[in-house]
This record gives C-alpha cells, structure tokens and sequence, in this order.
C-alpha cells in the first residue's frame, strides 16, 4: 500500500491538541506528526507517565488518526547555536532559564534526550503495535550550530574553523544520540540552513562529526535545498540509509524582482522582491515525482509528512489541497519486471 500521508502540527499549534486531530482527520490525513510545542505533545509528561501517553493515543484514535514521529525542533536548536534574544521567544521557560548561553545549550541538549524516552514511551502505547513495530519511533528536529554566522567565509575562514564547529557538534549530539540508542529512537536532523547540516557535503560531515553513530539520519525537506541550489533527488539517493522521515513541502526560486538573492535580504515571507519562497504543494519548483521514485528505490517506507507553509494561502484550504496531492503524486514501485511478460 501507499505510504501514509501525514501532517505536521508545528504550524498549528495555535489550535488545542482536540482541535487539530479534527480538523486533519476532515482534511483526509492518516496521523499526525506531533510539534513538541503548543499543547499538542508535553515531552515532560511523555517521558514520565504512561497515563498521558495514552491520553495522546485515545484523542487520536477517535479521529481515526497515527503518529509516527514527534517534532523537537525549536530546543533543538538551541543545542549548538550562538545564543541570543530570538531564543528566548522560542523555547520554554525552563529551557531558557537565565538565558546564560551554555546553560541555555545543556538544558537544550537534555531535553532532547529527554525527548526520546517520551516518544519511546508514546509509541510503546500505541495501538496494535506488535513486538516489532514496522517503522521506529523517530524524534525529528534542529540541532543548531556554532559556525552558521561565518557561511560567508569573510573575514577570511579556514577549515579549521568550520571543524570546530562540527567537533562542538559531536561533543553535543554525542551523548544525546546515546540515550536515543538506549531508547531505540532515531533522530532525524531536518537539513537546513543554520543547522549544522544545511546541504550534502555539510551532512556528510555531520555524520562523520558522530562517528557515524546509527542513530543519526535526517527528516527529509526538498524544500530547504532547492533554492539553494542543492540537488534534492541527489541527496535521497546519497544518504536513503538515514532517511529517518520525510517532509513534504514545496518551495519556489528564480521569483522576485531582481533585489533579493538566495540570502533572503532581511525581507519577510511573501514579499514580492523575494528571490524564494515556500509555497502550498504544487505551487512551487519541486519535482515531487522525482522524489517518489528516488524514495522508491532506497526503500523509504516512512509517512510522508505535509509540513504546511504558504503565506499566500490560507492554511485550511492548503492543508486539504496538500494532503490530496501527495496521495496523488505517492505510488509502489513495481512487483514485477514490466519486459519479463514478453515470453509468456
């Protein structure tokens, strides 16, 4: 069968958790991917009662909703960012604390950790699981990164400067990516510009930063590469061993009036001068079919998750638009050798 087609709550999390679940279940979605914010999933809660997890479950359940996967991007990238006033009004409270900056990236880096034991615990709940779930739990997020700041390598930047950044990487995830290994859950860093990863050579690297560590792979976005350039099939068929989970979203380029490049000039979304932008499925340059085959023939079995983000359109309309054009764009790879019925 088709892969199930999901949605991403991190856009909605203005809506209570109830109020999602019933409006995705109406927009034809098969489960949710649950945004570690907002009230739609309490990693506290979900690490230490059972009670709550089933909670989650049954709310789901009467919407005839899955999950397959939580979302812990925004401490995640505390974790190994330069901090300063923007963290603030992303992350909780706790996690900020002070706002002392190493004291901001270990509470971060905890938490995550804590991450994965409340989404091992979720999914311990869910429903007819057997022994042996079919996909494993997945935790996707952010980890932020020291060196961002220097992408432009003025005042002149060495290799050596850009390996600390990835060294500190290491250091950080290092420990987070054993407690997933304890755990049996994967992360699945969302590749993306001012991450520590932002295209393939830089994920190649992040790779090698953990040692190769199993437990580390990436939540698949097309849309974080193609505007800058980056071959998005290319990276499914480079790294399809450690595709963890896969976003769907569009974005268009090569847009705009000429005076806004690829670096976004300090613009806002939707500004007309803008050189890209993201777009409702099917309204950008992505070549989603390209994907499905690339998918396909690494063996990506995963949700395909709609992470809606379009400032031109309103988000029900979106939504409900975009989850029927994944299940139009989504098919099986054959059973069969379609020119081996020739001698038949």
């Amino acid at each position: 069968m088709a892969r199930a087609v999901t949605l991403f709550t991190g856009q909605w999390a203005d809506l209570p958790f109830e109020v999602i679940c019933e409006k995705a279940a109406g927009f034809g979605y098969d489960g949710l991917e649950l945004a570690c914010w907002g009230d739609h999933f309490d990693v506290d809660q979900a690490a230490r009662s059972d009670k709550y997890c089933k909670g989650r479950w049954e709310v789901l359940s009467d919407h005839g909703l899955s999950c397959y996967a939580i979302s812990n991007h925004l401490v995640g990238q505390a974790i190994c960012d330069l901090i300063d006033e923007r963290h603030k009004s992303i992350l909780p409270e706790d996690i900020w604390g002070d706002g002392e900056p190493e004291g901001v990236r270990k509470r971060a880096a905890k938490h995550m950790a804590k991450a994965a034991k409340a989404c091992r615990r979720l999914m311990n709940h869910k429903p007819g699981r057997k022994k042996k779930d079919e996909f494993p739990a997945v935790v996707n997020g952010f980890t932020g990164s020291s060196v961002w700041h220097s992408i432009y390598a003025f005042p002149p930047t060495d290799q050596k400067y850009w390996d600390k950044g990835f060294k500190d990487f290491g250091k950080r995830f290092g420990p987070i990516l054993n407690a997933f290994e304890k755990e049996n859950v994967n992360f699945s860093l969302e590749v993306h510009p001012t991450e520590i990863a932002f295209d393939l050579v830089t994920a190649a690297r992040a790779i090698k930063a953990v040692n190769g560590h199993k437990r580390f792979g990436f939540n698949y976005d097309p849309s974080h590469l193609g505007y800058q350039g980056v071959d998005y099939v290319k990276f499914v068929r480079e790294f399809g061993d450690r595709i963890y989970h896969a976003h769907m979203k569009d974005v268009w380029w090569g847009h705009g009036d000429g005076s806004v490049g690829v670096f976004g000039g300090h613009t806002d979304f939707a500004d007309p001068r803008r050189y890209w932008d993201f777009r409702s499925l099917g309204h950008g340059d992505i070549e989603f079919e390209d994907i499905i085959v690339a998918l396909n023939d690494v063996g990506y079995w995963g949700p395909l998750s709609v992470e809606w983000e379009d400032s031109r359109m309103d988000r029900e309309h979106g939504a409900m638009e975009a989850c029927d054009f994944v299940r139009a764009i989504d098919f099986e790879p054959s059973k069969i050798a379609f020119d081996g019925q020739f001698d038949r």
